[in-house]
């Protein structure tokens, strides 16, 4: 048997006979693989979304973008995404907080039902909120007499989307919380820093990187949710439709131009977020490496 003091380097010698042994056709055969997958299934659709969009030019682009009913869509897509991914924020902190630095009893079922909307079904998620609050429900009749309106209304429509993304912002969070452990904020406790003090300076500082991906994640979700916005708006044209309702609703009328124009807005807002993105682990790479590896 081999001495378990040299088991480690052995191993690690096999690791680097094996990737030497690679040859430089093996490499660019899965270079060549990964980036032809890329550019079939992601970069190939995008390109087509934006070619359509510019078809006929500048000014078709311009006037599908500009008519009311759409300029009405962007609106509440983007008013739809400022009210839910800041709550999202709050419950990822708060939800993670509690897992990651917490013994408590539940704490498995929380985490479960963190999980829940990515194993339910979006329309599913749209259905329960008719059920609890379409005309038929036993809240129904409540709220229609005290005059408030959930459903086929922006309500209903910031309550879908919070479901559906309300996981990002935790699971990106929870997972680096326990891995940086609780030594920290035990340090600054004993120093005589409050639970505040302790937050503010200590903890979010070590997330902040964490924070932000999962609210990139939460963002772009929120505005190209279809599923359960679907069911919940009722869609009414310039007044519940939401970018992608609104791309269906125009394709659905054979307007390419307007159909492929919505879309490349919605998919250069989600651009937008991963250039940013991307520009920052340029410009903080070390210290995101450092948080990453903390």
């Amino acid at each position: 048997m081999a001495d378990p003091e040299f088991y480690p380097a052995d191993q690690t010698h096999a690791h680097a006979s094996l990737a030497s042994s690679e040859g430089p056709f093996a490499r660019l055969l899965l270079m060549a693989s990964a980036f032809a997958f890329l550019g079939i299934f992601l970069l190939l659709p995008l390109i087509v979304v934006f070619a359509q969009a510019f078809a006929k030019g500048l000014g078709p682009f311009l006037a599908a973008v500009g008519e009311p009913d759409t300029v009405a869509a962007i609106k509440l897509t983007l008013l739809v995404a400022a009210i839910s991914v800041p709550l999202n924020l709050v419950f990822g902190i708060v939800a993670s907080w509690c897992i990651a630095k917490f013994e408590f009893k539940g704490k498995a079922f929380l985490i479960t039902l963190i999980d829940l909307p990515f194993s339910v079904s979006p329309v599913i998620s749209g259905l329960v909120y008719v059920l609890l609050f379409g005309a038929s429900s036993l809240l129904g009749p409540w709220l229609k007499l005290h005059g408030i309106v959930i459903l086929f209304a922006v309500p209903g429509i910031v309550l879908a989307t919070i479901f559906v993304t309300f996981p990002f912002v935790a699971r990106e969070l929870i997972p680096l919380m326990q891995e940086q452990g609780t030594g920290d904020e035990e340090a600054a406790l004993s120093l005589g820093a409050n639970g505040w003090q302790t937050f503010w300076h200590v903890t979010l500082p070590n997330i902040k990187w964490g924070l932000f991906y999962g609210v990139l994640l939460c963002n772009a979700r929120a505005m190209g949710e279809f599923g359960a916005v679907s069911v919940v708006s009722g869609h009414i044209r310039g007044q519940t439709n939401t970018m992608p309702l609104q791309v269906e609703i125009l394709y659905n009328e054979y307007n390419a131009v307007g159909a492929f124009a919505v879309a490349s807005v919605l998919a250069g807002l989600a651009l937008v977020t991963l250039v940013l993105k991307t520009l920052l682990e340029l410009r903080y790479g070390a210290e995101i490496a450092a948080t990453r590896g903390h």
